[in-house]
């Protein structure tokens, strides 16, 4: 009986925690008193790596910039990490639940900090979109794929 409970998929959120956060404002003061609306490029980024047996961290990254011409309004990145317990799943099941299922539980922790700071700076906050993780893993898998293919040629 012991056993059959020690093969159980395990899926398990250990800690969610803030791994880095800054917030630059090089051009301050004088840029705060600019009427030009700025422009707002926002980079996102996910990784995965195993901590210990059945243990990973998996860190959703956020880099928002804001510029008015090309001098920097703020800029802030940021990198918000979770602990999970994965054990016992299938060797196909472990990509989609450490690219899709784990950064969907982690990314709305980002965008609140993110949020967060950038409003606390003295700026409207910045409100990151919702993410469909399943498609940006799936868009991720197909790029990975045509990178490893080998090219026909006749």
């Amino acid at each position: 009986m012991a056993d059959s409970q020690s093969q159980d998929p395990v899926f398990q959120i250990q800690r969610i925690y803030l791994k880095d956060l800054s917030l630059e404002q090089p051009n301050s003061p004088a840029i705060l008193l600019e009427q030009e609306q700025p422009t707002v490029d926002i980079q996102l980024g996910v990784d995965a790596q195993p901590v210990t047996d059945g243990i990973f961290e998996i860190t959703v990254s956020a880099t928002v910039q804001t510029k008015i011409q090309d001098r920097t309004v703020f800029l802030v990145e940021a990198k918000q990490a979770g602990i999970f317990e994965i054990r016992n799943l299938p060797e196909d099941q472990m990509s989609p639940i450490l690219g899709i299922a784990c950064p969907q539980i982690v990314y709305p922790y980002l965008r609140g900090n993110v949020a967060d700071m950038i409003q606390r700076a003295g700026f409207p906050p910045v409100h990151l979109a919702e993410i469909n993780f399943q498609a940006m893993f799936e868009q991720q898998q197909a790029q990975a794929a045509s990178q490893t293919s080998p090219i026909i040629t006749q």
